[in-house]
């Protein structure tokens, strides 16, 4: 006797409707006379006017073809393209972005390395989705193997700003972890310190860090924002979240619709890190997450892309002047980031349909396995 045929559900449909439409759109988005792969930002990048983010473009658009199961390009040229944008010590860089054309605080070295370790964990995301275990240049995060400048760089964190902050911290931990990796023991009295200083300031109410949370509703979202960067290393490390539940508890009062593409894929991703590893407000859980997936999938555009939001100007971060476009147009930081969302709710609903390939270290995109 064979067994019965799996009852089809109509959300599931969607989902892969929305797959095959993006696929076609990221194939669209290939910038001419350049290797397969290399892909504009959206349809309104002048590459002409603006080469320099089509890195920006393509990390992004790696991720999210490698995440949704898009044909597999030739992996030898695009990371020798992604590789040119290397800085000797291994920071990658937006061409452009040059001195006195970037700001992200008072301090220039806070504004660079901001900005270099952001451009840097992505770019290195979409290397290491094309080419697996590829040993990448890390001699700029060696310093931090130091104690010392370590515990310099964690005391200067500004928990005032702390989604700036969390990327901060994400990225440095995510490169500790890639020089463990790599052979440098020292690395693991790194981390320990990285885990040291999130547990003295955590805010055991919420889960969080940052100031003000119970002040203002802003800067509590932004906590939230911020330290969904700094879960992804506690789930790499397999370490136990303090206050887990108290952060399912607020993820929970955000109603399930759209917000904007960064905060809709933390909330997710708190959620079904949620439930995954705690179970916490399971049912709760579920019928938020089943809430949501539609809402996303009805925000996809007519192209097969998606946009952050609707309103406004969209920048490249941190760059004064730089590329702008406007909101509303599909992009592949916001198609990627939406995707993310999207294949971690079908996961939960649809377990193992889609071969979905999360990243495989910290940063937006990855997913813990199941324990």
């Amino acid at each position: 006797m064979t067994a019965p045929a799996r009852a089809r559900d109509p959300l599931a449909d969607r989902v892969e409707a929305a797959r095959r439409a993006t696929v076609d759109w990221l194939a669209a988005m290939q910038a001419p006379g350049l290797p397969a792969g290399v892909s504009r930002i959206s349809a309104a990048h002048d590459v002409q006017a603006w080469p320099g983010v089509l890195l920006p473009g393509t990390y992004n658009a790696v991720m999210c073809a490698t995440l949704i199961g898009a044909p597999a390009l030739d992996p030898a040229p695009l990371v020798a393209w992604l590789e040119s944008h290397r800085l000797a010590d291994g920071r990658f860089r937006v061409p452009g972005m040059d001195e006195g054309a970037v700001f992200k605080k008072p301090d220039p070295a806070e504004t660079w390395g901001y900005i270099d370790f952001h451009v840097t964990n992505y770019a290195l995301g979409a290397v290491e989705a094309l080419a697996p275990g590829r040993p990448a240049n890390l001699a700029f995060a060696r310093r931090f193997l130091d104690p010392t400048a370590l515990g310099d760089w964690l005391s200067r964190r500004d928990l005032r700003d702390p989604w700036q902050e969390g990327n901060n911290l994400v990225n440095l931990g995510g490169f500790l972890r890639a020089l463990r990796a790599q052979g440098a023991t020292e690395a693991n009295r790194a981390l320990a310190l990285w885990f040291d200083w999130h547990e003295r300031l955590q805010e055991p109410s919420t889960g969080f860090w940052g100031v003000g949370q119970h002040d203002d509703a802003r800067q509590l979202l932004h906590a939230f924002a911020g330290s969904m960067h700094d879960y992804h290393l506690y789930y790499a490390e397999r370490r136990p979240i303090p206050f887990h539940e108290r952060a399912v508890d607020y993820a929970l009062t955000l109603p399930p619709r759209i917000d904007s593409a960064c905060i809709d894929v933390d909330a997710v991703d708190l959620l079904v890190h949620g439930l995954m590893l705690r179970g916490h407000r399971r049912a709760e859980t579920l019928d938020w997450l089943r809430a949501l997936l539609p809402e996303l999938l009805g925000w996809q555009e007519a192209d097969g892309g998606f946009c952050d939001v609707r309103e406004g100007v969209r920048r490249q971060d941190g760059w004064i002047g730089g590329y702008a476009e406007p909101q509303g147009l599909s992009n592949t930081f916001a198609t990627y980031f939406r995707w993310i969302a999207i294949a971690m709710i079908a996961e939960v609903f649809w377990p193992g349909r889609w071969p979905w390939a999360f990243r495989r270290d910290v940063g937006i995109g990855y997913r813990a396995s199941a324990r």
